[in-house]
């Protein structure tokens, strides 16, 4: 089982910048994808952004496609969320998750981080 543990959120006025991190330990870390969802207050969880490892594939919710960018360092076992222009609707609880073959789940969540924007 790996354990993830994520880092970096805050609270940040609208228009800010964060960087959320995901560092992985336990067994080997090799994952097929990476993935960030987030879930808001009296709201169910929602997928953010994922990354392929073989190729670096990545992919977005449409609600933040242009503003957030997920990026990986493997040789640190860390997974990134960059989140640019952020919004109050941004506002949540982000978690990291792993999926380990193409037909698997996400599972392995982490903690999570609290982001918060302010208007």
């Amino acid at each position: 089982q790996v354990q993830l543990v994520e880092s970096g959120g805050g609270l940040v006025q609208a228009g800010g910048s964060l960087r959320l991190s995901c560092v992985a330990s336990g067994r080997t870390f090799s994952y097929y994808a990476m993935g960030w969802f987030r879930q808001a207050p009296g709201k169910e969880r929602e997928f953010v952004a994922t990354i392929r490892r073989s190729n670096g594939n990545t992919d977005y919710a449409d609600s933040v496609k242009g503003r957030f960018t997920i990026s990986s360092d493997n040789a640190k076992n860390t997974v990134y969320l960059q989140m640019n222009s952020l919004m109050p609707e941004d506002t949540a609880v982000y978690y990291c998750a792993e999926q380990r073959s193409t037909m698997a789940s996400f599972a392995s969540w982490g903690q999570g981080t609290q982001v918060t924007v302010s208007s």
